[in-house]
């Protein structure tokens, strides 16, 4: 896999997002039955759920909202990541506008979350062309045999992992298999770098399925490639989200939601009207 080191840029945003979440499961179902079974919820900004936003009583809802904290563990590399040289991923931001817009596209379709297009810029800093030491290619750095079983077709003479929207309809496909069979990001991430067995096997070692445990018992370069992904994320987002939390600190989070959302009290516009909360699933930004 690529390996850059990516970026400065502050650290937190003043705007907080708010997520409404609604979890649908997934017990292995197959492959072609992945299309109509989401299994992550996107958010939008907490402004955008609010029917006047503009208003003193709007946004306090969202500025006391639960926030999502970046792990201790994470908090010293994700701090260095982001003071260092930035102009890599400055570039690659200015080019990111259409490879978003299309990650976001597909994604959306099978059901993952848009804030997982990151990844794409820690393997490759977008770039369909782009050629690892090890033989990876394109926007998702496929190795050959991983690109063919995702159905790519790759030969000498034709290479579909450096079509971007073909390689990103498999990236999702892998995503997804991975996330059925780990239930953690961040597991996926790991699992998407060394493959599902070194996860399977930290996991046993370990005797953990929490990534802050057992990354040490992952190769040196899966452990931070899961970190560059979290940074990256940080460098666009100016903030982490579900796919930045292990399950358990994402369970924990969505239940804080919960308990906030059930404690919010119908506001009073000018018009004497009550102000709508909504809950918009499987939209994105």
């Amino acid at each position: 896999m690529l390996k850059k080191n990516l970026v400065r840029t502050s650290l937190f945003s003043p705007v907080l997002l708010l997520l409404f979440p609604i979890v649908t499961a997934m017990r292995g179902e197959p492959k072609s039955s992945f299309d109509d079974k989401p299994i992550y919820i996107n958010w939008q900004k907490a402004e955008s759920l609010v029917s006047d936003s503009s208003s003193f009583a709007a946004e306090s809802i969202y500025v006391n909202a639960p926030k999502i904290s970046l792990n201790k563990n994470a908090s010293k590399f994700v701090k260095s990541f982001l003071v260092r040289e930035d102009e890599d991923l400055l570039e690659t931001k200015a080019r990111s506008a259409s490879y978003f817009k299309m990650i976001d596209g597909v994604f959306t379709r099978y059901g993952l979350p848009v804030e997982l297009r990151y990844l794409a810029v820690v393997e490759s800093d977008l770039k369909t062309n782009a050629v690892s030491k090890v033989g990876a290619k394109g926007l998702w750095q496929f190795m050959p045999q991983t690109a063919r079983d995702l159905g790519l077709k790759v030969s000498s003479k034709y290479d579909e992992r450096k079509l971007a929207y073909k390689s990103t309809v498999a990236a999702a496909k892998y995503l997804k298999d991975l996330y059925v069979q780990f239930g953690d990001w961040l597991l996926v991430i790991a699992a998407y770098n060394c493959g599902p067995v070194p996860v399977c096997k930290a996991i046993k070692r370990s005797g953990s399925k929490n990534f802050w445990v057992i990354q040490y018992y992952l190769p040196e370069e899966s452990r931070f490639h899961v970190r560059r992904f979290i940074g990256t994320h940080y460098f666009f987002e100016g903030q982490g989200s579900l796919v930045t939390l292990t399950k358990a600190e994402a369970t924990k989070y969505l239940n804080e939601l919960e308990t906030f959302k059930a404690s919010i009290q119908p506001i009073d516009t000018k018009k004497d009207s009550a102000v709508v909360i909504t809950m918009k699933t499987f939209k994105t930004m």
